[in-house]
């Protein structure tokens, strides 16, 4: 027996739909900017990621040529012990990504965390609001700096740093989405059915404030990406012999007026990475924003 036009309407009605929030960002990625960051994000983590691949040699492999200008052999030359400088400068990407891919969603969740904290105790919200003001108060190179001299160079200081610089960033951002969040008419009638103040902060308020949150968290990443670079350039990022972008320019800049290619590749990828995120935030930012 054929089906009726009303049992197909019926069905098509309740066919299940993916989630909105999801579809909705995967959204920003239909728009030019969007195209052109993903583009960039994979071109780049594509290369670093499979870096030991492409590379197998190693990035501290030595030859007996110093300080070459570009060439087929060495795409950006070689430094001043003979190791090629494209593949450093790869190896350079891949050490700042994973480091980025550690510190920042460390640093979204805990500010958000310490954010969103006054909607279950006012006073602990007010003396982590104090206490992320404090943070503000030191620019990202001083404070990376403070806490490398503590803690001692390595990536594990450079985590804590990024990670710290955007506590505040994302703190604040959540205390405001809370604040706002808490006086809709839906928070309201949940307090009146006896709703839980956990429950009412992670099933009403928190999924009401992740798109702000997702937003800066891409715009973060620019800043983390040049806190490691500043760290490096003066020395209290990765150490040598393992290569970062910021250290690759910190030696470079000794050599820019023998071989001004040492310098190139890393602060071609450095600006390419910061465009793609810095395009990333903006179409995330026009999609979740839009009417």
């Amino acid at each position: 027996m054929p089906e009726s036009t009303t049992s197909i309407l019926i069905r098509k009605r309740t066919k299940p739909r993916g989630n909105p929030s999801v579809a909705r960002y995967l959204a920003a990625f239909r728009s030019p900017r969007g195209i052109v960051a993903l583009a960039l994000i994979a071109l780049l983590g594509g290369v670093a990621f499979l870096a030991p691949v492409i590379f197998p040699g190693g990035y501290d492999q030595q030859g007996i040529d110093s300080l070459t200008p570009p060439s087929t052999a060495h795409l950006l030359g070689t430094d001043e012990l003979g190791r090629d400088i494209f593949v450093r400068a790869v190896y350079g990407l891949r050490t700042d990504l994973l480091l980025i891919l550690a510190a920042v969603p460390i640093s979204m969740i805990l500010g958000t965390f310490l954010g969103l904290l006054g909607a279950l105790s006012r006073r602990a919200g007010t003396v982590l609001q104090r206490v992320l003001d404090i943070i503000v108060g030191f620019p990202g190179l001083i404070l990376g700096i403070c806490i490398v001299l503590v803690i001692g160079a390595g990536p594990t200081a450079l985590i804590i740093a990024i990670a710290v610089a955007g506590l505040p960033v994302f703190g604040r951002l959540a205390r405001a989405a809370m604040l706002e969040q808490s006086q809709r008419e839906y928070v309201t009638a949940a307090r009146t059915l006896g709703v839980g103040k956990g429950t009412i902060l992670f099933r009403h308020i928190l999924p009401n404030a992740i798109d702000p949150i997702l937003v800066q968290g891409s715009v973060f990443v620019v800043g983390a990406i040049f806190i490691e670079a500043a760290l490096s350039i003066v020395g209290l990022g990765i150490q040598a012999p393992e290569p970062s972008l910021g250290a690759l320019l910190n030696i470079g800049i000794r050599y820019i007026n023998q071989a001004p290619n040492y310098v190139l590749g890393p602060t071609v990828i450095l600006i390419l990475l910061a465009l793609a995120f810095s395009l990333l935030a903006d179409a995330l930012n026009e999609t979740v924003n839009r009417k």
